[in-house]
């Protein structure tokens, strides 16, 4: 049981999963939208959403050439349920995580299949200056 409770612990600990955690708090994304809003490169988000898969925390789907995440409905651990209700009514007031879902409703502005083929290149000049390529694609 101990065991259980530190893999979930370690999973919420870092700063970058719990911003994934918050973003999925408003449904289903691709890793694609992710890499865009996190700034970060697709084999970095892959692998912290493979860490809060192994937790319980999140759980997939394939749809063709995309894997989709969402916060876990089910087969999850006691422990992943506690931390994702404490992460929904925490840092409402946090700077990075409120610049997050602002940039998240941009990126949802832009067509999922243009986001992913383009890249930052799909994204406003302003907003694809400081987000990475998505999917691995160049503008």
């Amino acid at each position: 049981m101990l065991e259980i409770f530190e893999i979930a612990a370690k999973a919420v600990a870092d700063p970058t999963r719990i911003r994934i955690l918050k973003l999925l708090q408003s449904g289903e994304l691709c890793v694609c939208q992710l890499t865009t809003v996190l700034g970060l490169a697709p084999a970095t988000v892959s692998k912290h959403l493979s860490v809060l898969k192994g937790a319980g925390l999140v759980q997939s789907r394939r749809d063709g050439k995309w894997v989709y995440y969402r916060l876990a409905e089910s087969d999850f651990t006691p422990h992943a349920r506690r931390f994702l209700d404490l992460l929904a009514v925490s840092l409402g007031d946090d700077p990075t995580i409120a610049a997050d879902k602002i940039l998240m409703l941009q990126v949802n502005a832009v067509p999922l299949q243009v986001l992913c083929d383009q890249g930052r290149a799909a994204l406003p000049e302003t907003l694809s200056q400081a987000a990475p390529s998505c999917c691995g694609a160049t503008p």
